[in-house]
Order: structure tokens, then C-alpha cells, then sequence
């Protein structure tokens, strides 16, 4: 994955298809996530990367929100890429988010952000 055409590609989308976008990855990495617990509440196997994936999703639903409110002040579009994509040094870390930023990417661009109701 090139880190810089990820960042031009999520650059080039309307507000919209950011936050759609954003969402889909959040989806799939709550799937992710799933591989970090067990059925009952005390079989969490993995609390460090369950907390990660917290982690991230709180910064996350914070962007969406943003960019949905249209914030001047939210990070710029190569920050939050940055914040997903950039190498990490935990390698499971970032399998989480590799993993669902690309079945994210492979689902986004399979649906037409074309037509919006109302526009």
C-alpha cells in the first residue's frame, strides 16, 4: 500500500464519501477487533489491542463527526491518513488496520458515491 496515493486518493473525495469512507473502515475494524475476545465478557485474550481499536475508534468517530459538521479545525486529510496507515511498531496493531482499511477501500469503491438523495 502506498501511503501517499492513499492520502491524494482520500484527498480527492467530497466531505461526504470522507466520512463515508471513514465509517466503512470503522466497521471493518470492529471486526477486527473481534479476534481480541471471547464469547463472555472476562475472555478478552488480546485487552491491549481491544484497547487499540478503542483507541482508534474514538479518534476516528471524532473525524467523522467533523467532517460531517463541516469544522474548519479537524485534521487535514493526510493527518488522519497518516494516523491510519503510517507504519507501526506493533506489527498486530497494524494488521488490525490494514486488514480493514482494505476490505474498507474494497467495499467503498465497489458502491456508487454518485448520487446522493437530494442533491
Amino acid at each position: 500500500m502506498n501511503l501517499n496515493s492513499e492520502i491524494q486518493f482520500f484527498a480527492d473525495l467530497r466531505t461526504v464519501d470522507k466520512a463515508r469512507l471513514l465509517t466503512i473502515f470503522l466497521h471493518e475494524l470492529a471486526e477486527e477487533a473481534r479476534g481480541t475476545y471471547g464469547a463472555g465478557a472476562d475472555q478478552v485474550h488480546d485487552g491491549a489491542h481491544l484497547r487499540f481499536v478503542n483507541e482508534l475508534t474514538h479518534r476516528i468517530t471524532r473525524v467523522v463527526e467533523q467532517l460531517l459538521a463541516e469544522e474548519a479545525t479537524r485534521p487535514a486529510d493526510d493527518v488522519v491518513l497518516r494516523m491510519l496507515l503510517a507504519p507501526r511498531a506493533d506489527k498486530v496493531a497494524e494488521r488490525l488496520v490494514f486488514n480493514a482499511y482494505g476490505r474498507a477501500i474494497q467495499g467503498f469503491e465497489s458502491y456508487d458515491t454518485t448520487v446522493l438523495m437530494g442533491n
